[in-house]
C-alpha cells in the first residue's frame, strides 16, 4: 500500500493514482485511464516546446487542471514530479500559475528524493507567455 508521503515511482504511481481518484462522474475504468494519460500528453507538449519551440500553454493548463480537479493538489503534483522529470523547468511556470506549486515534493523517484521546488529554474519563455495569460 503506497501513503501519501512514501516512495512514489514508476512502479507504484498506478496504485496511488487509483487510489486518489475523485471523478464523481467516473462509470467505468477507460475514464480512469483516459484521465491518467494527460501526464503523457503533457509530456509530449512539453517535448515539442523542446525540440520545435512551438508551446501550446492552455491545452496544458487544460490538462493541468483536470488533472488536479480528479487526484487533488498533492497527488497530482507529486505525479507530475515522477512523470516529467526531465520537465521541471518547464512545468514550474504553470504550478505557480496555478497556485499549487509547493515549497517541497517528498519521496519521488527511486532514490526518494525529496525536491526543493526553489532550486528549479523556472523556463523563461514559458513564464513570459503565461504573464500574458
Amino acid at each position: 500500500m503506497v501513503r501519501d508521503k512514501d516512495q512514489l515511482d514508476e512502479s507504484n504511481i498506478l496504485l496511488y493514482a487509483a487510489r486518489h481518484y475523485i471523478n464523481s462522474q467516473c462509470c467505468d475504468t477507460v475514464e480512469f485511464y483516459e484521465d491518467l494519460n494527460r501526464f503523457k500528453y503533457i509530456k509530449r507538449l512539453f517535448n515539442k516546446h523542446s525540440e520545435f519551440g512551438e508551446l501550446k500553454e492552455r491545452l496544458i493548463l487544460n490538462h493541468l487542471t483536470i488533472l488536479y480537479n480528479v487526484f487533488g493538489v498533492e497527488p497530482t503534483t507529486r505525479m507530475l514530479f515522477v512523470k516529467l522529470v526531465h520537465h521541471y523547468s518547464m512545468l514550474k511556470p504553470f504550478l505557480l500559475l496555478l497556485g499549487t506549486l509547493p515549497d517541497t515534493v517528498d519521496g519521488i523517484g527511486i532514490k526518494n528524493e525529496t525536491i526543493f521546488t526553489s532550486g528549479i529554474p523556472s523556463d523563461q519563455k514559458i513564464t513570459e507567455l503565461l504573464q500574458k495569460i
